[in-house]
């Protein structure tokens, strides 16, 4: 009888509380891990009403909910009794080890955060950034892939784009053509001019407003060189402005109008040979 009463009372005071406790703290973190998931995906459904990255929305929805499983997994281990100011400082000291260890990972993080947040590119976007262009396909948090114009894949850490200056080609839905057509001293530069004038006006992409700019724009050493500015749509800028070399090349020899070419002039001096003593 003696010991039975040892149990119950053992049971009464240890076991009972203690199943209550790891009840209540498992309670806590199921409790936890469904609220935290709930308002994670709350919060990217209100993002997604916003202009932010669908990347970016993702990525704050799983910092938003790592935090709160991180406050849930605390509560929980509070409530069973643990130290748990001695858990957050080992925390803290761990961040801190690996931020040190992960220093240039973080800059790329940053970097691609605050790519995501001010949008200076798209996908989609032909861009110049880092000493390479290209036609952005991916944003990511770390690093951003584009493909050139030949298909190569390339990977940019985004702390090195965020450091760089970054041209946007895409942003604009026009773009002017710059070009310089040289003619000959001995051609009329009048008819030069009516050429190219009537050259793009022949071509229907190329925009009437802003209006064309062609003129003399230098007196070089063997030519003078007239600068043609036509405005196209940024789609059509490449296509416009190889027929516009061709087809103003034609207008040029059948009008008999003279491109120069550097050409260099060779004298030969015949000197008598002296006779050999």
């Amino acid at each position: 009888m003696f010991e039975e009463a040892q149990l119950i009372t053992f049971f009464d005071v240890h076991i009972v509380p203690w199943s209550v406790k790891v009840g209540v703290a498992l309670t806590i973190f199921i409790v936890g891990q469904i609220a935290a998931k709930v308002i994670s995906r709350a919060l990217e459904k209100v993002l997604t009403h916003t202009k932010l990255d669908r990347i970016l929305i993702n990525f704050l929805g799983s910092v938003v909910r790592a935090l709160l499983l991180v406050v849930v997994l605390v509560a929980a281990l509070d409530h069973l009794g643990v130290n748990t100011n001695s858990l957050i400082a080992m925390l803290g000291a761990a961040g801190l080890a690996i931020g040190l260890a992960l220093q240039g990972s973080l800059q790329n993080f940053a970097a691609g955060f605050m790519l995501l947040i001010f949008r200076p590119f798209k996908a989609g976007d032909f861009v110049e950034t880092a000493g390479t262009s290209g036609i952005i396909e991916t944003i990511g948090i770390f690093s951003t892939k584009l493909y050139t114009g030949d298909n190569k894949e390339v990977i940019i850490p985004n702390s090195a784009i965020y450091s760089s200056n970054i041209i946007n080609y895409s942003s604009r839905q026009t773009r002017r053509i710059d070009m310089v057509f040289a003619v000959s001293y001995s051609d009329d530069i009048r008819l030069a001019k009516e050429i190219i004038l009537k050259v793009i006006a022949e071509d229907e992409r190329v925009l009437a407003e802003p209006a064309p700019e062609v003129a003399v724009g230098e007196l070089a050493a063997s030519s003078v060189n007239f600068v043609v500015r036509p405005w196209v749509k940024a789609d059509d800028y490449w296509a416009v402005r190889f027929a516009l070399n061709e087809n103003i090349k034609l207008a040029f020899d059948a009008n008999k109008i003279t491109i120069p070419f550097p050409q260099t002039d060779v004298i030969l001096k015949k000197h008598p040979l002296k006779p050999t003593p």
